[in-house]
C-alpha cells in the first residue's frame, strides 16, 4: 500500500480509538512513581507544583471549551467512528490554527506528564503525541481536502497546523455558548480531574507509606464529581443545554 494511503488508514484507526489507546501507556508510569519525591523535601512545594500542573491541563481544557462553544453542529465534535464536517471552520480558533482541539489535548495531557517531574516521562509523552496525532491529523486533512477542495487548500495554506499564529485572529461566526461547551466538554473535564487526583493520591501514598489524601484535592475531586452529575442530570432530564444549530 502506498505510504499516503497507509498513513491515512492508520490515522482513521487511531482517530476511532483515540480516547482509549493512551491508556496502554499507563504501566510505563510505574517506575516513575517509584522515584517520586517532594520537591525541596517540602509537601507545600509539591502542592504548588501540583497546582501548576493543574493550571497547564486546564489551559488545554479552556482551549477545547472555547473551540467547541463557538462551532456549529456537525463539526468539532466527539465523534469516534469517522470524520464529520458539515462546514469548513475558518473563524475563531480556526483562524489561527487548523487543529485547536488537538492543541487543547496536548496541554490537557501535558499536566499529568509533568506531574512527576521526570524528564523522560515528558519526552516520551511529547514524542508519542507527535507520532500519534501526526497520523490522525493527516487522515483528517485528507478528508477535508476531498470534501471542501480548493476552499480547504486555500485556508490550510495560510493557517498553521498546531502552533497558533495569533496575528491572524478573526472573531468566530457564532458567539460562544457556555451551554454547548458544557455539553461537549464535561466528560473530558471530569476525566482530567480524576486522573490528576488519582496520580496525587498514588504518589503521596507511596511516599508517606500509607493512604494520603490532601484536603484541597478531596474538595477539588468532590466538586468535579458534583459538577459531572449535575451536567448529566441536566442533559438527561431537561433541554437547558440544548442550543439550536449547535
Amino acid at each position: 500500500m502506498p505510504l499516503r494511503e497507509e498513513m491515512e488508514k492508520q490515522g482513521r484507526w487511531l482517530f476511532r480509538w483515540r480516547s482509549f489507546l493512551p491508556l496502554l501507556a499507563t504501566p510505563l508510569l510505574v517506575p516513575a512513581f517509584e522515584h517520586f519525591s517532594y520537591p525541596l523535601g517540602s509537601h507545600t512545594a509539591d502542592l504548588v507544583w501540583e497546582m501548576f500542573c493543574l493550571a497547564v491541563s486546564l489551559t488545554g481544557q479552556a482551549i477545547r471549551a472555547y473551540t467547541t462553544g463557538c462551532t456549529p453542529r456537525g463539526t468539532s465534535g466527539r465523534n469516534t467512528k469517522s470524520q464529520v464536517a458539515d462546514v469548513l471552520n475558518t473563524s475563531g480558533m480556526y483562524s489561527v490554527i487548523r487543529h485547536p482541539l488537538y492543541l487543547g489535548n496536548f496541554f490537557m495531557a501535558l499536566g499529568p506528564a509533568i506531574f512527576l517531574r521526570i524528564w523522560w516521562v515528558v519526552l516520551f509523552y511529547v514524542l508519542c503525541f507527535w507520532i500519534y496525532y501526526e497520523r490522525i491529523v493527516f487522515a483528517e486533512e485528507e478528508f477535508l481536502r476531498s470534501k471542501f477542495g480548493e476552499a480547504y487548500l486555500e485556508w490550510a495554506s495560510r493557517i498553521p497546523a498546531l502552533v497558533p499564529r495569533l496575528r491572524d485572529w478573526q472573531p468566530p461566526e457564532l458567539a460562544f455558548s457556555w451551554r454547548t461547551a458544557l455539553k461537549k466538554e464535561y466528560h473530558s473535564l471530569f476525566a482530567l480531574i480524576g486522573v490528576l487526583t488519582g496520580m496525587e493520591v498514588i504518589a503521596d501514598s507511596l511516599l508517606e507509606k500509607s493512604v494520603h489524601l490532601d484536603l484541597v484535592w478531596i474538595l477539588f475531586f468532590s466538586g468535579g464529581l458534583l459538577f459531572y452529575i449535575a451536567v448529566r442530570v441536566l442533559l438527561k432530564k431537561t433541554r437547558l443545554l440544548q442550543v439550536q444549530g449547535r
